[in-house]
This record gives C-alpha cells, structure tokens and sequence, in this order.
C-alpha cells in the first residue's frame, strides 16, 4: 500500500507541474503587430471597423515607442476582431488600413503594398 501511495503522490506531483507550465505558456502568448512596411511607425491606433473610435498609441507599449520594419510591436486591451488600424511612420506620412482582422493572442501585420490611403 505504501508503494501505491509513493506512486500515487509522483502522479499528482507530475500533474500539477505539468498544469503549471501549460497555464504559464498560454499567458504568455500576446497579440502582435508585426510591422512590414518600409518605415519605422511612430503611432499605431486602433478603431473598430468603419467607427472612427480611435484607441490609445500602442506603440506605448515598446521600449523606444516605434516599431521598426520587420520588428513586433505587444497589442493591448484589443479584442478579437475587425478593426481599422491608423499609424504614423518616420516619414511624416498618415496611412489608414481598413477592416484589418486581428485575433487575441495572434500576428496581424500591414505591408507596404497595401497602403493606398496615407497623407503627408
């Protein structure tokens, strides 16, 4: 009976670590803006699609406040969802992406070749 214990004690110990380090992963993923356009964005907003309801500067959420091409920029308070996406980059241009679909926890990216809406 002592052996069935033992054996029974390593099983929940097993569980439980293995619980934690799955919860601990599904935390740590974030939804991100990878940025694929020619320059380093300088604001990133966020509205609804077709609300004009502008969020708060995202690229708060980066060390520099900008994201570079090819770098990843951590989204925050977004849901999943259909969105239009404003951003200001280094060259002085305004650009408006429209109905940009962004899902929790995933990758949205904007590339240069889809840019048709921007002002200077």
């Amino acid at each position: 009976m002592f052996q069935e214990q033992r054996n029974m004690t390593k099983a929940i110990i097993l569980a439980t670590f293995i619980l934690a380090f799955t919860s601990a992963g599904a935390l740590a993923k974030d939804t991100r803006f990878w940025n694929l356009t020619a320059n380093t964005i300088t604001a990133l907003q966020l509205s609804p699609a077709g609300k004009n309801e502008w969020g708060r500067n995202q690229t708060d959420n980066d060390r520099d406040r900008t994201v570079d091409h090819d770098e990843r920029l951590k989204i925050t308070d977004t849901a999943t969802g259909v969105y239009d996406v404003k951003f200001t980059d280094k060259s002085g241009r305004t650009c408006v992406v429209p109905n940009v679909e962004i899902k929790a926890n995933g990758i949205f990216t904007i590339e240069e070749k889809v840019l048709k809406d921007c002002t200077k």
